[in-house]
């Protein structure tokens, strides 16, 4: 086991959480319940490749799971521009708050086209 592994056991949940929360923080359970039905799906997938099944019918099956990564990518965009972005904007420090828009701007304009290709 490493240190972080180990300082990670050592601390009480508390202290091992991050310092702020994430803009997705308050719809969690809901991203968690989504991202586990898309497992379920793309296990059904591997299961229908396993089994022979019509090509078609297994494309159909990708499209699907496709549509509701991008569903939750686009809502996990939105939380960032309405929590990190907004965030930014409200710094109090007026020479940092430029800064920091320009830097959580960028890493959702980053995170778009990563989603684009």
């Amino acid at each position: 086991m490493n240190a972080p592994e180990e300082a990670a056991q050592v601390l009480p949940a508390a202290e091992s959480q991050p310092e702020h929360a994430h803009g997705y923080t308050g719809n969690k359970e809901a991203y968690l319940r989504r991202l586990k039905r898309i497992e379920g799906q793309v296990r059904g997938i591997a299961r229908m490749v396993d089994e022979d099944k019509y090509c078609i019918d297994i494309l159909t099956q990708v499209s699907a799971v496709t549509k509701a990564l991008h569903a939750v990518s686009l809502g996990l965009v939105e939380e960032h521009i309405g929590h990190c972005v907004v965030g930014a904007a409200a710094e109090p420090d007026s020479a940092l708050r430029a800064e920091a828009i320009d830097f959580k701007v960028k890493e959702a304009a980053d995170a778009i086209g990563r989603l684009l290709r």
